[in-house]
């Protein structure tokens, strides 16, 4: 008996994340249909999507650009959308079965959050949304009944791997992390990195704001919040572990002492399929390890004095309220900084420590007073040289 196809809306679709979903239902032999497509700037990429995959919809988010843009190339039998309006829209519909929320940083929490009220099984690779708002965000689904599935592929690891057990029988999850560009360089010659430098990644190949997180180890940070509502763990169950093969993505330590691992090659294509087919597994496009070839796998404990941006995620994660949005929107804006050449890239995570100190913390915040000190914490970054 033939399942359903699956409509997806990719929200994000050009860029590196959505990119590569759309290879993946390329490659899923009709069981998965690319719905609905959005994009912000990037229209003339949007546009050659569309023809490859047909989907319903296609929407750009900038109206500006939007405006600008020559739709007349669009596949007749797909409708241009505009603004953030759109996406909320098309993720509402009742066609759509699952949505990818691949909208870097805080723009994406929009239309997740769209997703998340409609009841609809959200991929997530938007971590911001549990980062800023996690308590909220599962509130949201447990009253909608909607399933929040992780790509990232640290947490994708975990959630193959609890499977194992139960909640009840979960001693501890510990991330692995690359280490970035810098794992093997002094603190003192960090003062000198170039945005290129920080920008060439060891083993995975991602958009420019999240390559510079791995950089400074600020995405583990993120990282280790949103592991902490999507898995409903305290902050002292979350653990960091550098590996630079990026092979072992993620372990989870069991209260007996066994501790299981996901191990694949670095290819973000794996977590995205796992989300999709989920509870299934199909064969796919992902690149796989080659077991004729000898390997070594290298585990260091992480240097919270090289890297103090892990002690960040800790604190915001333990203090929940308004701080992980606060450090969210630090973090976003002095990356942003940086990459336009306005910034010293080791004055980042300072100055992130500096705005999330300063805030006028809230335990109990609602999703307004959360992207009020999103804004704030921003405006705040602005005004260091």
């Amino acid at each position: 008996m033939s399942r359903p196809v699956k409509n997806v809306a990719v929200l994000g679709s050009t860029g590196s994340i959505g990119t590569r979903t759309l290879e993946v239902i390329a490659a899923s032999q009709g069981r998965l249909r690319a719905y609905v497509l959005s994009a912000h700037r990037q229209l003339a990429r949007l546009l050659h999507q569309a023809h490859d995959l047909r989907p319903r919809w296609a929407v750009a988010t900038d109206r500006v650009a939007a405006q600008q843009f020559d739709w007349s190339g669009l596949p007749a039998d797909c409708q241009p959308l505009f603004g953030d309006e759109g996406v909320e829209q098309t993720v509402r519909l009742a066609e759509v079965d699952i949505v990818v929320a691949a909208i870097v940083g805080t723009a994406g929490l929009r239309g997740t959050w769209a997703a998340l009220e409609s009841g609809k099984t959200v991929a997530l690779a938007n971590k911001e949304t549990l980062v800023m708002a996690g308590p909220l965000a599962i509130e949201l689904a447990s009253r909608t009944g909607a399933k929040i599935l992780p790509v990232d592929s640290e947490h994708s690891a975990v959630f193959q791997a609890v499977q194992c057990g139960c909640h009840a029988e979960v001693k501890r999850i510990v991330l692995t992390a690359s280490g970035g560009p810098f794992r093997e360089r002094r603190a003192d010659a960090l003062q000198h990195v170039t945005i290129a430098d920080a920008l060439d990644h060891p083993t995975w190949d991602m958009g420019p704001k999240i390559t510079v997180d791995s950089a400074t180890l600020m995405n583990k940070a993120l990282e280790i919040i949103e592991a902490r509502w999507l898995f409903r763990l305290s902050a002292d169950q979350i653990d960091v572990v550098i590996h630079p093969q990026s092979i072992v993505h993620s372990l989870v330590e069991f209260v007996d002492g066994s501790v299981i691992a996901q191990l694949s090659p670095p290819d973000m294509r794996l977590p995205i399929q796992y989300a999709l087919d989920y509870p299934e597994r199909h064969a796919g496009v992902a690149a796989r390890l080659d077991w004729t070839q000898a390997r070594h796998l290298d585990f260091e404990p992480a240097d919270f004095d090289r890297f103090p941006a892990l002690a960040l995620g800790l604190e915001a994660a333990r203090a929940a309220g308004t701080a992980g949005a606060v450090l969210n929107g630090a973090n976003e804006a002095a990356v942003a900084r940086f990459l336009a050449g306005k910034l010293q890239f080791t004055k980042i995570v300072p100055i992130c420590q500096s705005v999330l100190a300063a805030h006028d913390f809230d335990p109990h915040p609602t999703l307004h007073e959360l992207m009020r000190l999103d804004r704030w914490a921003r405006q705040e970054v602005l005004r260091w040289k």
